[in-house]
């Protein structure tokens, strides 16, 4: 039944002679690389599509080769090196996320047990017990490349976005956490072959815990939206990407964590960001969308869909559909401040999350026998009456008296270094305040109380016009 499936298990590793291991290294290493290249292509392409502008199509056919060609401009710019910096630490620290990165695709199911020159094993470098933990601690090794970075620079603003940096990617690491642990509880392995043949459809490990056993694919997209949501925004914060790219906010940290960085060394930050989006699009499709299984319309008319090599198709086809997402949020959303990003890791994804694996826990303990279909159902919809409860009788916050610009201003020492005002209001400019004064006398008039009324509604008027 298994050579009939193609499904390949932990036992099917560790078998393979070196010179297919070596192989798989490089064809890993190799589509790592070519989808930096085409990624970054794909993106100036869609984003400029978006723009309504023709983007990239002068070197190469459909400027295909103008993101080699500014790589090979990138190596050849001169190599600066701060006086400040710490020459080992700014030498080795853009390599740490590439390397860390690439590392992770070691783990990620390419396709099924194939056939290589006569040996079956599987399209998969390697795979253990605790692979999906192996991704995860490779994402966390990332954030010393970046703060190393900042920190051996010598310099105060890639230092100050190598803090913010690791604050935000440790912060949306635990959110990324939680949103996996949702899936081990539901496939009963961490190993991401495992978890790819939880989502074949039927299996008692995944739609059980409802009572359901469909015979489409059990995409845990679907199963565990809640998770699956989570994560993906994580997994946005996580290659700070916009509108989560704030280590690189030019506004108030001139380029972050790589400012003083050119030549090769930036071209390695650049790069890593790619393949963080890479790895995390692999990840995504691999726990959360059937890995390299064909969707469920395929796979109803054609039995074969998921053998021999087609599965890489349909992996790559995800694993693009989930880039196009990447760069379509960019090319849409502004970037957020950094209070409101902290705010939405910490007291939104976290809680919810949390609530989210406390009810799927419960709804895996009610799966015992005990528990029968009324007294199941019951105990769900108390569960719900008593969050709609909660809901209801909170109480409201009351909101805080908001104060004007010039109190604000006016209670600061002086002498104080200006700061902006908390509301984002701006204060007039001195030509909009001569502009008034210009309008002022023609609108007062001689005529009592009355006149003076409506004087200083039109005052009040051309304020809020200029």
């Amino acid at each position: 039944m298994r050579f009939l499936t193609q499904d390949p298990t932990l036992a099917d590793f560790g078998h393979d002679p070196w010179w297919l291991i070596l192989l798989k290294i490089v064809v890993a290493f190799i589509f790592g690389m070519s989808m930096i290249l085409l990624g970054v292509w794909f993106e100036r392409r869609v984003v400029a599509r978006m723009a309504v502008r023709p983007g990239l199509n002068q070197v190469g056919p459909f400027g295909l080769l103008q993101t080699l060609a500014d790589g090979i401009k990138g190596i050849l710019k001169e190599d600066l090196l701060p006086r400040t910096a710490d020459k080992v630490v700014f030498f080795f620290a853009p390599t740490v996320p590439a390397i860390f990165a690439l590392t992770a695709l070691s783990v990620i199911p390419f396709g099924p047990m194939v056939s290589i020159f006569g040996v079956q094993t599987p399209l998969q470098v390697t795979d253990v017990p605790v692979a999906v933990l192996v991704v995860l601690a490779c994402s966390a090794m990332g954030i010393y490349g970046i703060v190393l970075g900042g920190w051996a620079s010598g310099s105060t603003y890639p230092l100050l976005g190598g803090l913010r940096s690791s604050a935000q990617m440790i912060s949306y690491e635990v959110a990324m956490g939680l949103s996996i642990v949702a899936v081990f509880m539901t496939a009963g392995t961490m190993s991401t072959s495992g978890i790819v043949a939880a989502q074949a459809g039927g299996s008692e490990a995944s739609w059980s815990i409802f009572g359901w056993h469909p015979t489409v694919p059990s995409w845990y997209a679907i199963l565990l939206i809640p998770s699956f949501l989570i994560f993906v925004v994580s997994a946005f914060g996580e290659t700070n990407r916009a509108p989560f790219d704030l280590p690189e906010a030019e506004t108030e940290l001139v380029a972050g964590y790589m400012t003083e960085y050119s030549s090769i060394k930036f071209l390695l930050y650049l790069l890593s960001e790619y393949v963080a989006m890479v790895v995390m699009s692999s990840i995504i499709a691999t726990m959360f969308l059937g890995g390299w299984r064909a969707p469920w319309p395929i796979t109803a008319f054609w039995s074969g869909a998921n053998s021999g090599w087609w599965p890489l198709l349909w992996f790559l086809a995800k694993v693009v559909l989930l880039l196009f997402i990447f760069v379509w949020v960019r090319a849409t959303l502004p970037r957020l401040r950094y209070d409101q990003f902290m705010k939405l890791g910490w007291k939104v994804l976290l809680p919810v999350n949390l609530i989210w694996i406390l009810l799927l826990g419960g709804l895996r303990v009610m799966q015992d026998e005990q528990f029968s279909g009324r007294n199941r159902w019951l105990i769900i919809g108390g569960a719900v009456v008593a969050v709609l409860l909660v809901a209801l009788l909170w109480p409201a916050r009351k909101a805080e008296p908001k104060t004007t610009l010039e109190e604000q201003m006016s209670a600061r020492p002086s002498g104080s270094f200006p700061l902006p005002p908390l509301d984002l209001q701006v204060p007039p400019s001195p030509r909009a305040k001569r502009v008034v004064a210009e309008r002022r006398p023609a609108n007062v008039t001689a005529s009592g109380a009355g006149s003076g009324q409506v004087a200083d509604a039109d005052t009040d008027a051309d304020e809020k016009e200029v």
